[in-house]
């Protein structure tokens, strides 16, 4: 019943925010780098970091749709593409304050996979962006070792989905045991866990070394995460969403908020608040047990 309560009240009745663009501090001298800034809350919380004079880069599959950010070609359902993003951003920065793992997808249909055979959603959303976290982490370690606050932080973005069951390994890549569980783990399971479980963990392993890791619901927002839901679904749940402005606020509030240190390790809900995800999303066993198994999907990279 909580799960469901969590549903309905943070994606439909979240209340009035707490914070918003004006709160945001200058972002001069800051180096950004938001996954999936070209459509969504990434786009959205793109531009406002512009705004605070942030220097911002952006990785997309387009490179094309560029305006007046620095640009990553990056694939997120391709591992190779990820090495080859990370290290175009090490040979030209050796600074990254804050990095928003953002990107993602939604409720793909089940044949939908990644060029290395996993699940698409969970090949995207979480393999991908702990691979990326992986590469850059060393920058994110140079520059909290450097900050003057000490920091240097990594904002995941998930969902209240995660309520909808816990994680199972075999579901991850395609197999049977991943089309047996099309029912319930496709529509978001282990894919939105995922997010939360590598979030904590992170915090466990290199919150002593300056990194703040958080994750986060957003909100129930109008983005383009609908395209699969079918048009009549995806109609009715505009309906009841909210402008991509407000989905930007919380991982805004994650990455710029002065008192960052204070979320290391938190869940957050609309709009920029504390909240409580699922109770084994934060299990140091289970964290441990998902570092290693993504550590071995991409050791041979």
């Amino acid at each position: 019943m909580g799960g469901v309560w969590s549903i309905i009240t943070d994606n439909l009745f979240p209340g009035d925010a707490k914070y918003s663009v004006n709160d945001i501090p200058d972002m001069s001298g800051k180096v950004v780098l938001i996954t999936g800034g070209t459509a969504g809350i990434g786009k959205e919380t793109a531009r406002v970091l512009l705004t605070k004079n942030a220097k911002v880069w952006i990785t997309a599959r387009d490179i094309t749709l560029g305006e007046t950010h620095t640009y990553s070609a990056m694939d997120l359902a391709n591992l190779n593409s990820i090495k080859a993003a990370a290290e175009e951003f090490l040979s030209q920065e050796t600074q990254l304050n804050v990095l928003f793992n953002n990107a993602g997808v939604m409720v793909p249909p089940l044949d939908q996979l990644t060029d290395d055979g996993y699940d698409l959603q969970f090949g995207t959303n979480v393999l991908g962006h702990f691979y990326f976290t992986k590469l850059v982490l060393p920058v994110l370690l140079s520059t909290a070792k450097s900050a003057p606050d000490g920091i240097a932080r990594v904002v995941n973005t998930s969902s209240n989905a995660h309520w909808a069951g816990a994680l199972k390994f075999e579901t991850c890549k395609d197999g049977p045991a991943r089309r047996r569980n099309r029912s319930f783990h496709c529509m978001g399971r282990a894919r939105r866990s995922g997010n939360i479980i590598f979030s904590a963990e992170l915090k466990r392993r290199y919150g002593d070394q300056g990194i703040v890791s958080t994750s986060l619901n957003p909100g129930g927002i109008r983005t383009e995460l609908t395209a699969h839901v079918g048009s009549f679904k995806a109609v009715v749940l505009n309906s009841m969403m909210y402008d991509v402005s407000y989905g930007a606020i919380t991982q805004l509030y994650a990455g710029t908020v002065p008192d960052g240190a204070s979320l290391n390790g938190k869940y957050l809900i609309p709009w920029a608040r504390v909240g409580k995800p699922r109770s084994d999303t934060q299990d140091p066993q289970l964290g441990k047990e998902l570092w290693t198994w993504l550590e071995e999907q991409v050791g041979n990279v």
